[in-house]
């Protein structure tokens, strides 16, 4: 089944997969998340262009992450938030040594998958929060803040509850609430 608009055309493969036409998917993750960000998106996981992900549908998100995730949704997170692999590193809380085991088994652990989707989510909310301006989030989420404690919003954000955390921040500072 295929479906045309008039800017592309998208297919579903057999699994449900929407991937995108050839000129679509040449354009970087980061540049598809500013497109959704002024056009509405696909909805609330838009944020998995940033690893490269064609899909949107949560079971099939869920599914993936259960899997493992391929290992080049780690290097589309890199290129599309502009971290230097370093920091990525402590966002996803994943060793330099793993890392490597996992660049040569060429998928991640359900775990290590999940905080891959995590590291995602909170850098789509920063580039939100500066209306797609990458080096914005990528500033902000990287200095400390007196409103999680003098923290760095990427190194709370390597736990669940503190991504949490930097996420209420986010919206408070989307609604004016300068705490």
């Amino acid at each position: 089944m295929a479906a045309a608009t008039s800017k592309s055309v998208r297919t579903r493969t057999a699994k449900g997969t929407v991937r995108p036409s050839a000129a679509k998917s040449k354009r970087s993750g980061w540049e598809r998340f500013r497109t959704f960000l002024a056009t509405g998106g696909p909805g609330a996981n838009s944020y998995v262009v940033l690893l490269g992900l064609d899909t949107f549908d949560s079971r099939q998100l869920l599914r993936s992450v259960e899997q493992g995730l391929p290992y080049r949704v780690f290097e589309r997170l890199v290129a599309n938030t502009s971290l230097p692999s370093d920091a990525a590193l402590v966002l996803v809380n994943i060793p330099r040594r793993t890392l490597t085991r996992r660049k040569r088994e060429g998928r991640f652990h359900q775990d290590e998958s999940d905080r891959l989707m995590r590291a995602s989510r909170v850098f789509a909310r920063a580039l939100s929060l500066f209306e797609g301006n990458r080096d914005a989030a990528k500033h902000w989420l990287s200095a400390p803040h007196k409103a999680v404690g003098g923290e760095v919003p990427l190194a709370l954000a390597r736990t669940e509850v503190g991504a949490l955390e930097v996420e209420r921040l986010i919206g408070r500072l989307e609604h004016g609430v300068f705490t």
